[in-house]
């Protein structure tokens, strides 16, 4: 039986945090001390999806490099320079069974076609995917099982962000009753996390953009849910985002931390 795979979008420029990702792509930079794609990765793991497909764009050579080295990057070992010969010393630190496609999907392609060029690595009926920057508390067994149920071609996940904002409860004589600090808000937005049958990729072409056309084409033809995920989601688009992210790791307040 085929794994399923799960197909990461890594290729963005990340030019809101160029802070952090003028030396780097956005899915390196590190929460903690591990790049968010790390984080993501562990997420599906903890699942038991263990088959990723990376679809790189910008400093792609560097996550390429990142996975190349982890294992000596994550361990103490031995080297021989005349040789080259590295031997880990002692037992393997952070050890992961993951089977991961790295593929080169180009420097300014956009996110659907990003995910029609990596069509060849999937041979499944259905597939995940999502974004190199977001995290959540997601269960994923449930995600799939959802799609599943609903017997659509697509699925994505239904988040209600917080408000970047504390909000007022005034009353009709303009007293203020309530002050709410942050308050989660009442509309969706689309958070990733998303569930596709393999008929996606007749809405895909190499110039798509997948929020954009793509979905918008599934929609229209009664073929796109929405899976309701009400607990913790968050993504890293801001160097205010990055700021945060590392003040939760410190707080050790991490909820898309499963294990």
């Amino acid at each position: 039986m085929e794994t399923t795979p799960v197909v990461i979008l890594c290729g963005g420029m990340g030019t809101r945090l160029r802070e952090e990702t003028e030396f780097k792509p956005k899915p390196l930079v590190e929460v903690g001390n591990r790049p968010i794609l790390w984080h993501i990765m562990k997420i599906y793991a903890h699942f038991g999806f263990k088959l990723f497909i990376l679809c790189l764009g910008y400093k792609g050579d560097l996550i390429k490099n990142y996975f190349l080295n982890y294992k000596y990057m994550n361990n103490d070992f031995s080297l021989n320079l005349n040789s080259n010969e590295k031997i880990i010393l002692g037992n393997l630190n952070n050890q992961i069974d993951w089977n991961i496609i790295l593929a080169d999907t180009g420097l300014l392609t956009n996110t659907g076609g990003r995910i029609k060029k990596i069509q060849k690595y999937i041979h499944t009926d259905t597939f995940l995917a999502t974004y190199g920057d977001g995290v959540a508390d997601i269960d994923i067994n449930a995600l799939v099982k959802f799609h599943k149920e609903k017997g659509k071609i697509a699925t994505l996940t239904g988040f209600h962000p917080l408000s970047r904002f504390g909000v007022l409860e005034v009353t009709d004589n303009d007293i203020v009753k309530n002050f709410k600090e942050k308050p989660r808000l009442d509309g969706l937005i689309n958070g990733g996390f998303y569930v596709f049958d393999r008929k996606v990729f007749e809405y895909l072409d190499e110039n798509s953009i997948l929020e954009h056309e793509s979905l918008e084409r599934l929609a229209h033809d009664g073929e796109l849910a929405v899976y309701h995920h009400l607990g913790f989601w968050k993504s890293m688009d801001t160097y205010r985002d990055y700021l945060e992210f590392n003040r939760m790791w410190e707080e050790n307040n991490t909820p898309w931390k499963l294990r």
